[in-house]
């Protein structure tokens, strides 16, 4: 029982601050990729992996800011949804043209809005 309720914790801790939790994932995909990009002579076995986390990760965003009821003023949904929807292509782009500095813009787009959600400068 103990485990449990220390587990429980620490999914609330996450829970917590979702913006900080949405930024952990962001790093964690763009280090991924990054690391795929920084090994892409010796090794880029991983790449497709990356990639998928990458996009899926994006694909709860885009539902997230595109239902109806989000909190954020339309504006700033519209924004994330664009850069979305340009994470998605881009994607698609990498896939069938895999170049190792394509890569960059997705870490990019991933580092810039995990710094914005956790208020610091890029």
């Amino acid at each position: 029982m103990h485990s449990a309720a220390k587990a429980y914790g620490q999914v609330a801790q996450q829970i917590a601050n979702p913006r900080e939790l949405e930024a952990r994932l962001l790093l964690k995909a763009a280090a991924r990729l990054q690391h795929v990009r920084e090994d892409w002579e010796k090794d880029r076995s991983d790449l497709f992996d990356a990639l998928l986390y990458n996009r899926k990760l994006w694909t709860v965003f885009l539902t997230s800011v595109t239902s109806p009821d989000h909190e954020m003023p339309a504006p700033i949904r519209q924004n994330v949804a664009n850069l979305g929807l340009f994470v998605m292509n881009h994607t698609l782009d990498i896939q069938r043209d895999p170049r190792p500095e394509a890569l960059a813009a997705l870490v990019n787009i991933n580092r810039e809005i995990a710094a914005g959600l956790l208020g610091q400068p890029a």
